[in-house]
């Protein structure tokens, strides 16, 4: 053991300290690549994450085979991972229109980053044992690792994708690759066995550059090939990636790749979904929507004139902020966020539900498909339970619950977890031409004049609900331009090939998560 200069052992653990901070957000990156682009969350995050740390386990072992000039080695690591970091991105784009070639290449990236991460703590914790015992080298090296770990953590959350998008941090975690190896070299650079280092940077510094300026025209390029229609909007948020396409003067709301709305056909979307439950509730005073932060079921609500107060509560706050600013979801939905009688919070459904203690009369539950264990937490027996206690006397409860028609497990297992967490539920569905068959399911609390056998009814287009509708909608329904009261009696009909053997579904809950994997299986590809 020899002794170091202290500034020269205090640089070797920085470039491992950042090291570690690209490391981590560099595997984040990749696993939302995969997730928005191959879809499928859960499989493809858990995926990348092995997969990089299988290679890191390689890259390694690799490090046995080198045994002198390890400080020009551990250089040469950190320019080939800051190339490798910069191009993922954009290369994978460049394939989204392909997705088997797509995986191939984006797990071909994944194993080649993982190696070269693998080879970094090896090589580095070589040189400094040359400085300290073996007991004071591990915990020196590991513990500065970790530490950029958790600032790469916080990186990635808070700022990385929120506000740099997945564009940008690669290109930031390449430089920071790069000025390691440059730091490093210039620390050790007595020990390097050669002058061309030198040339060697000034050309990854030069396709470096190159990357930074042709990284988003090649994204942009492809997002857009992704797309029938033309990108008016694109914004990576800390929760989604949103989309809006114009075809003439149309507007299509993309989240994460899958469709929310077109202006083309919205209205029978959200009228369908809104009015049956608004003119089923005991009273309409108070009205809480859950998700829906473009606006569009608060503009049905608001066409009651007896609504006094409407809570929307929107997780992502850029959905709110598009809806409220002069965006073209502002336009179409009137202007419903700016209604004085709206007040609009930023938090998830369930967390505001557990810390509320209010009640409403109507719930409206507009959110994404159950395509992620955390979107489906929001379908589950618990969550429905937790609704029913914030829902005044006569209160109603209504969530989308995807399509009847291509997913119609899913479908029928949120209405069967209705009835469990208490409820009456009478499923319905439309057409959306720009969708398919669509469906909600309206939770009614039981009562005397309510028996539990009529939800069973109702599957097959239960009469008393579809009379009571009708009148009620003679009466108070307000402007439209789908929803006329035979066309709200016909939604509760189902033609019998609709309509599975539901004693053999289960009830989604959280202890028994089952909806993603229904939804999963269904046949989303006819569409």
């Amino acid at each position: 053991m020899i002794r170091s200069p202290f500034s020269q052992q205090n640089i070797l653990k920085t470039c491992v300290f950042f090291a570690g901070t690209a490391g981590i957000v560099c595997e984040y990156v990749l696993s939302t690549l995969a997730s928005y682009l191959l879809g499928n969350t859960v499989l493809h995050w858990t995926l990348v994450i092995s997969s990089m740390l299988f290679a890191m386990g390689v890259g390694s072992r690799i490090t046995r085979s080198i045994e002198n000039h390890l400080p020009a080695a551990f250089v040469a690591v950190e320019l080939v991972l800051s190339l490798a970091v910069g191009m993922a991105v954009p290369v994978s784009y460049l394939f989204a229109g392909w997705p088997e070639t797509l995986t191939v290449v984006l797990y071909s990236f994944t194993g080649f980053i993982g190696i070269l991460i693998g080879m970094e703590l090896p090589l580095v914790a070589r040189i400094n044992s040359r400085y300290e015992s073996l007991a004071l080298n591990l915990s020196n090296i590991l513990e500065k690792d970790y530490w950029g770990a958790l600032l790469g953590g916080i990186f990635f959350a808070w700022l990385g994708l929120p506000y740099l998008g997945l564009t940008a941090t690669p290109v930031i975690l390449g430089f920071i690759n790069f000025l390691v190896a440059l730091l490093f070299w210039h620390t050790f650079r007595r020990e390097m066995p050669s002058r061309i280092w030198g040339p060697v940077a000034a050309a990854v510094a030069g396709a470096f550059v190159c990357i930074a300026v042709f990284a988003k025209p090649v994204v942009l390029w492809s997002e857009q090939r992704r797309y029938v229609d033309q990108v008016v909007y694109q914004e990576q948020t800390r929760y989604q990636m949103i989309v809006l396409t114009r075809w003439h003067e149309h507007i299509w709301l993309y989240l994460d790749g899958h469709q929310q709305f077109s202006s083309y056909d919205e209205a029978r979307y959200h009228e369908s979904m809104v009015h049956p439950a608004m003119l089923a509730a005991a009273s309409r005073r108070r009205v809480l929507i859950l998700g829906g932060g473009d606006g569009l079921v608060a503009r049905e609500v608001l066409k009651h004139s007896d609504v006094e107060s409407v809570m929307l509560v929107e997780l992502d706050p850029a959905m709110i902020r598009l809806a409220t600013q002069g965006s073209p979801m502002a336009e179409i939905n009137g202007g419903a966020l700016r209604d004085p009688r709206l007040t609009a919070v930023e938090d998830d459904g369930y967390h505001y539900l557990q810390a509320s203690g209010e009640l409403w009369d109507v719930i409206l539950v507009d959110l994404p498909d159950p395509r992620t264990p955390a979107l489906e937490r929001l379908y589950s027996l618990e969550f429905y339970r937790l609704c029913g206690r914030h829902l005044s006397r006569g209160g109603v409860v209504v969530t989308q619950a995807t399509s009847p028609y291509f997913s119609r497990d899913a479908f029928w297992c949120i209405v069967k977890t209705l009835e469990e967490a208490g409820f009456q539920a009478f499923p319905w569905h439309t057409h959306v031409p720009t969708m398919g068959e669509w469906g909600w399911v309206m939770g009614l609390q039981k009562g005397p004049d309510r028996t539990a056998e009529a939800s069973e009814g109702a599957k097959h287009g239960n009469e008393v609900i579809k009379q009571r509708l009708r009148r009620q909608a003679e009466r108070s329904l307000p402007a439209v331009r789908y929803l006329t009261p035979p066309v709200l009696e016909s939604l509760f009909v189902f033609s019998p090939d609709d309509i599975p053997d539901t004693r053999g579904l289960p009830v989604h809950s959280e202890f028994q998560p089952v909806l993603h994997k229904l939804y999963s299986r269904g046949d989303w590809a006819l569409f």
